[in-house]
């Protein structure tokens, strides 16, 4: 496995232009609430506490902190915060008896609509079409730069 900075280097590689940088800015974290939506959205028939029914971004998102766990303690606890607020939304909507499935559907894709039109501003095709994995380090990349401004190492 690849070291933290060696992938947030090759992310930021085709993430040079501006627009591009601001995009993806509002679009990866909308992106990564749609998909905990959308996961969330499925179901398992047992209960976590009394009200939260234990559903399919539980699983997901544990899984992926370990994955963050394993390149950068310090960004882990980041994102842990970022994914913890996703879940609060959605709980959320669904506390509103709002569609969490439509929200997220929508939202997912008017944001991959931003990211490619991002990448064609930057004239760079997106990282995660060389790797996937690249997909969990948008996230990461972001809490990158906020972990930088609060003098934080990764």
């Amino acid at each position: 496995m690849r070291d933290i900075n060696s992938l947030l280097n090759e992310y930021g590689e085709s993430h040079q232009n501006k627009t591009n940088k601001l995009v993806h800015w509002i679009c990866v974290p909308l992106i990564f609430f749609s998909l905990v939506g959308l996961l969330y959205s499925v179901k398992f028939p047992f209960f976590i506490l009394t009200d939260i029914q234990l559903n399919l971004a539980h699983i997901a998102l544990l899984a992926s902190l370990f994955y963050y766990f394993r390149l950068s303690k310090s960004l882990t606890i980041g994102l842990l915060i970022f994914v913890i607020v996703c879940l609060w939304f959605c709980y959320v909507i669904e506390e509103q008896e709002i569609s969490l499935w439509i929200v997220s559907v929508v939202v997912f894709v008017a944001a991959w609509i931003g990211q490619f039109w991002g990448h064609k501003v930057e004239g760079k095709k997106p990282s995660f079409l060389k790797d996937v994995q690249f997909l969990l380090i948008g996230p990461a990349w972001l809490m990158s730069f906020i972990f930088e401004k609060l003098d934080i190492k990764i």
